[in-house]
């Protein structure tokens, strides 16, 4: 929070909470962080229902929010109901989701938009990127967008998927199913497991390529 200066005194701060493990443990932190922070902020928490199925989900997630006192919009949608078996439509849905997320932001006038990615996604999205984009990207911590109007936030940016786990179960997080289809069969869990085979050779792997996002010498790149 502090190398990116993610929150400054009166931000409102829109949370997308999915239900997931990492949304959940990110509003938690965010709650908690209020007690301790030298500034005030505002918390909102936004959960969009996908359209696959069931609208049961969102229950769960209000009564988390409850628990955390946070105040809770839900809205339904129809992004992922059709075409479901390609990762085009993983893409277009993801696009539909982010864009309604910005839109939302504004119409509650929140200056901050946090979101649930940790350093586990980081690593997956540059390799994603490489591997089927052909460029080295991935995403940042903090990132300032339409003219500063709007700041993506990701407070877990340096936390592992295994500490994400431990800090739900010191909260007593239990997190939602995903309810896509494909939540287990796209590009993300195919470079997940490559991934998972490289760190079982080192344990000191993903620590290094996550060193390497800030020691990039351009001088030896094409």
């Amino acid at each position: 929070m502090h190398d990116y200066s993610m929150l400054a005194h009166g931000d409102r701060v829109l949370i997308a909470v999915s239900g997931g493990v990492d949304s959940l443990v990110l509003t938690w932190i965010l709650a908690n962080w209020r007690h301790k922070a030298p500034i005030n902020y505002e918390l909102r928490a936004v959960h969009i229902d996908m359209g696959f199925g069931g609208r049961e989900d969102y229950k769960a997630v209000s009564a988390e929010m409850d628990r955390l006192n946070i105040p809770l919009l839900v809205e339904h949608s129809n992004f992922g109901v059709k075409n479901q078996d390609d990762d085009v439509t993983c893409y277009r849905c993801a696009r539909r989701r982010r864009g309604r997320l910005f839109e939302l932001a504004r119409e509650h006038n929140c200056q901050s938009l946090a979101l649930g990615h940790h350093m586990d996604d980081i690593i997956e999205t540059l390799f994603i990127n490489m591997l089927y984009s052909g460029n080295i990207s991935t995403m940042r911590p903090g990132q300032k967008l339409f003219s500063g109007r709007l700041t993506l936030i990701r407070p877990l940016a340096y936390l592992s998927k295994d500490e994400v786990w431990i800090l739900a179960r010191l909260a007593g997080i239990t997190p939602v199913k995903n309810p896509c289809p494909r939540a287990d069969h796209n590009k993300r869990d195919e470079v997940r497991d490559l991934l998972k085979s490289l760190y079982q050779r080192d344990p000191l792997y993903k620590a290094n390529i996550f060193a390497s996002l800030h020691n990039v010498k351009t001088d030896y790149l094409l």
